[in-house]
């Protein structure tokens, strides 16, 4: 099983992303927990949610790795949960960076919020880019932190596109036989 997560700030294309990676190279595509949540609680969240929320995301992605699936592509992951936490509140449950880290992903899709337009769809709150880019730069810098498997996705949306098929190509392509 290969697991892909597209990460970075919103309205960066994660969403429209997986779902074009599930539909060209099949596998099992997990949503973000979060949108779920917000719009079944009918309200902002609060500190007091983040750990719902985080457990709900665990849930959805262990479900989907139960399966086995040849290719697991995560909308999100608990990343995603870490920055908003510290962006929105400060802090964050020291047990979801450590949740995390004890979990294998193959390869990072980090989008950056660079030549596409912001999106307002009634969740998202980082309306400027700055503070996008703010979200972008923690999120590679969290990565590079712990030594993960990343690539950066920018350009316009074709371009993004373009680049994310090629590097879900080469992640599954299988490995090189040796001969001797």
């Amino acid at each position: 099983m290969k697991i892909v997560v597209l990460t970075g700030p919103e309205s960066s294309g994660k969403s429209w992303l997986s779902n074009l990676i599930q539909a060209h190279f099949g596998g099992v595509l997990v949503g973000e927990y979060v949108r779920h949540f917000i719009d079944s609680q009918a309200r902002d969240t609060c500190y007091a949610d983040i750990e719902a929320i985080a457990q709900g995301q665990l849930a959805w992605e262990d479900a989907a790795r139960a399966g086995q699936p040849s290719l697991l592509i995560l909308d999100t992951h608990l990343l995603s949960n870490i920055l908003w936490s510290n962006t929105l509140f400060g802090a964050c449950p020291a047990w979801i960076e450590q949740a995390l880290l004890a979990r294998h992903y193959d390869l990072h899709l980090l989008l950056s919020p660079e030549a596409v337009n912001w999106h307002d769809d009634g969740q998202r709150c980082q309306p400027h880019l700055a503070e996008r880019q703010a979200f972008f730069q923690a999120t590679e810098q969290w990565l590079q932190q712990h030594h993960q498997p990343f690539q950066v996705l920018q350009g316009d949306w074709q371009e993004r596109k373009v680049a994310a098929f090629e590097a879900v190509s080469r992640l599954l392509q299988p490995a090189a036989t040796v001969h001797s």
